[in-house]
């Protein structure tokens, strides 16, 4: 039995797959093979409302809740998982982490260019030896009177150099460890403040990866986030709502990896009959279909939770956990349905299968959420 959406959520759901099918699936594989930036997918994002979609109205965003921004990423995400994460960062990881703790001025201006889809935001956090260990970081932030002078290098950044606002973690005294970061707001383009070279990776290709850095950039106090020392706790209310979106991708990804193999199935013959009634291949789709709805369900419950009052880590831990081990075990899986066609380009199972692997690294690894939940469980 599918998880019910109510009316208004199911039209976000058509209205998504209509768009997604329309406007990005044609591109993927080509996004895919060139790695490049996909500037056109950004801008339709932009032009029907997908960017912004869960920010307030009165700044120009749809006004949406996070289950109708999940729906809407698992739909994109089925047609361009490149594309589903650049709206993924953009609109959670930067847009509510601005709406949540930026202040004043600097508040609306930013998210009045962000909800609109004007610029592109990014979330800078991980560093070259603070991965995992994000108390770890060392880029630091010296206040200077009524400015911050940043130094140091955030890596595997996404929207990196095609963003114009990063959230930029930085700790102003090591020895208090996650109670010495602060987070502020740096601009593309302000002095000292540059990119490295964009990574090539094995998967999500046309999402841009690159390291961020900061030598001597200066910040005024009217861009930090929340109060001094206040960062650490920022960053990690920012990434447990993140988790819903890769959650989302990593669901949508999975349906198109089911979707895939039930139509190659149907069709490839052979032994004079379709591979589809043969009862490996039915095995095979059954056990995919069953992880798929589970994992709906699960993300479904903590885009709800999303909304209410209260910290809900442990589900939206359980939620990209599932949902991405999901993602990685049944793209494999649809590989093998596909058998010597599923590992040629041709097909896009293959690049499913390179998409799906990240989900289960970036924005928490696997290993990170089974120590949340249990943690919550063991307290």
């Amino acid at each position: 039995m599918r998880y019910a959406l109510g009316e208004e959520h199911e039209q976000i759901r058509q209205a998504a797959r209509q768009f997604a099918e329309r406007e990005l699936a044609p591109r993927a594989i080509e996004v895919d093979l060139s790695g490049e930036f996909p500037e056109d997918n950004v801008e339709k994002l932009r032009k029907y409302g997908y960017l912004g979609m869960n920010l307030p109205e009165e700044f120009g965003g749809g006004g949406m809740d996070m289950l109708s921004h999940t729906v809407a990423e698992e739909e994109i995400a089925r047609c361009c998982a490149a594309t589903a994460v650049i709206m993924s960062v953009h609109n959670i990881l930067f847009g509510e982490t601005v709406l949540n703790s930026a202040r004043g001025t600097v508040r609306e201006e930013v998210l009045r260019q962000v909800a609109t889809g004007e610029r592109l935001g990014a979330f800078a956090l991980t560093e070259p030896e603070a991965g995992s260990d994000a108390g770890a970081i060392t880029t630091t932030a010296v206040r200077e009177g009524a400015e911050y002078v940043l130094n140091g290098r955030k890596t595997f950044i996404s929207n990196a150099g095609v963003a114009h606002w990063y959230i930029v973690c930085a700790t102003m005294d090591r020895s208090k460890g996650t109670k010495g970061i602060t987070a502020f707001l740096v601009e593309k383009g302000q002095p000292g403040f540059s990119f490295g070279k964009p990574e090539d990776k094995m998967g999500i290709r046309g999402s841009k990866t690159a390291d961020l850095i900061l030598d001597g950039v200066r910040v005024r106090e009217a861009r930090r986030l929340g109060e001094e020392g206040e960062g650490f706790k920022i960053a990690m209310g920012a990434l447990d709502h993140g988790r819903i979106g890769i959650a989302a991708q990593a669901l949508g990804i999975a349906q198109a990896a089911l979707d895939a193999s039930v139509n190659y199935a149907k069709q490839r013959v052979q032994f004079g009959k379709p591979i589809a009634t043969l009862q490996a291949i039915q095995w095979m789709i059954a056990e995919m279909a069953v992880d798929i709805e589970a994992a709906r369900l699960l993300v479904y419950r903590a885009a709800e939770l999303a909304g209410q009052p209260g910290r809900h880590s442990e589900f939206f831990a359980m939620a990209k956990l599932f949902a991405s081990t999901t993602a990685m075990k049944h793209t494999v899986k649809a590989v093998q349905v596909h058998g010597g066609y599923g590992y040629m380009r041709e097909y896009k199972v293959e690049r499913l299968m390179r998409d799906a692997k990240i989900t289960e690294i970036y924005e928490g690894t696997s290993e990170i959420m089974k120590l949340i939940i249990a943690q919550s469980l063991l307290r």
